[in-house]
């Protein structure tokens, strides 16, 4: 019989996470790094609800039975092929309470000799965890900068070197601006994306400081949670400063390969906010793609909304800024170098 795990143990686990509800549940929210195979589809979920309510839990079950019988074989075939590919690792299994569907599940691969554990509670008590997580005090320290600063990309090179970072913007899906989702997967939903902020933190503990980017409150259609944002709005910042050549060259790096109707279009839509004379050259820079220019134009606007975004910071920025760091024309991989040659960053590789 699966034994039965608190979410921190069963969090621990080094087999894969089955998540068994339906398509939809996981595609709302999971846990990050879980496997779908679900028991039920979306509308057999519904229909066994239904069925629930109007006749009973017997009726339910057995029309649940109904449903299940005919996909035993290939859930098994499935739940074989995972355990295999984990050398036998225990198979992490829940679903949305603890209930019957994970149950049904454990009992497949325990007929299959398949080592498996249950989480306790399910996903409702992953997602208790994960809002306390969020609501823990973390030692976050800010990385500033205006736009075109390559702020993204330094915490990336600044993680390969051992330094611990909260990537918001990487973590979305999104760059942050009206620009933001050009050329980047889909963003997940705002449940998902504080289940991928928990897990980041939870791997960051015993960490003396978390980088992360002085961001609005709002990536794309994300929001930062509020435990998380509220120590943001008090955590010291370290601004990085580049010339505006650079800043231009970096942003024709990332935009100028994006569709160009893409890039009218998410420049209109920021019209009122340009003004009518940036807008249209902006929007004339793009349809003769010259880049160069029509990021020139934007970063006026961008750097006024940046000045604005710090204030927002809390009261007091000033007491809290660490300082500027002048990184020229040097890349990531090179900034990142000197940043923790001079010791501003510490690097947490043990």
């Amino acid at each position: 019989m699966a034994e039965r795990l608190a979410i921190e143990t069963f969090l621990q686990g080094s087999g894969p996470v089955v998540d068994v509800r339906t398509p939809a549940e996981f595609a709302q929210g999971h846990i990050p790094g879980a496997r779908n195979l679900p028991l039920f589809s979306d509308g057999e979920r519904a229909e066994v609800g239904t069925a629930y309510k109007q006749q009973g839990r017997q009726e339910a079950v057995q029309l649940g039975l109904a449903l299940v019988g005919p996909k035993l074989a290939a859930l098994g075939t499935t739940l074989t092929a995972w355990s295999t590919e984990a050398a036998g690792a225990l198979l992490g299994i829940h679903c949305w309470r603890g209930g019957m569907r994970s149950g049904s599940m454990a009992w497949l691969a325990d007929t299959l000799d398949l080592p498996c554990t249950l989480l306790e509670g399910g996903y409702k008590a992953y997602r208790h965890w994960v809002l306390a997580q969020l609501e823990q005090p973390w030692p976050l320290q800010l990385l500033g900068g205006r736009t075109g600063t390559g702020k993204t990309d330094l915490l990336q090179a600044l993680r390969d070197r051992g330094v611990a970072v909260l990537d918001l913007e990487g973590l979305a899906h999104h760059r942050g601006s009206s620009f933001g989702n050009l050329g980047l997967p889909p963003q997940p939903s705002n449940e998902h994306y504080e289940n991928r902020i928990a897990a980041v933190l939870r791997a960051q503990v015993g960490a003396t400081a978390i980088w992360v980017e002085a961001e609005s409150v709002q990536v794309g259609r994300c929001r930062v949670p509020a435990g998380v944002w509220r120590q943001m709005q008090q955590a010291p910042l370290l601004e990085i400063q580049r010339p505006l050549e650079e800043r231009l060259r970096h942003l024709v790096a990332v935009y100028g390969v994006q569709n160009p109707e893409a890039l009218a279009e998410a420049t209109s839509r920021i019209g009122k906010r340009l003004g009518p004379q940036r807008t249209a050259a902006a929007l004339e820079a793009i349809a003769r793609r010259d880049w160069s220019e029509a990021c020139r134009q934007m970063l006026d606007y961008y750097d006024r909304c940046y000045d604005r975004e710090l204030e927002q910071h809390g009261q007091g920025v000033a007491d809290r800024v660490l300082g500027s760091v002048e990184l020229g024309f040097s890349s990531a991989a090179e900034a990142a170098a000197q940043l923790l040659a001079n010791g501003t960053m510490q690097a947490e590789m043990g």
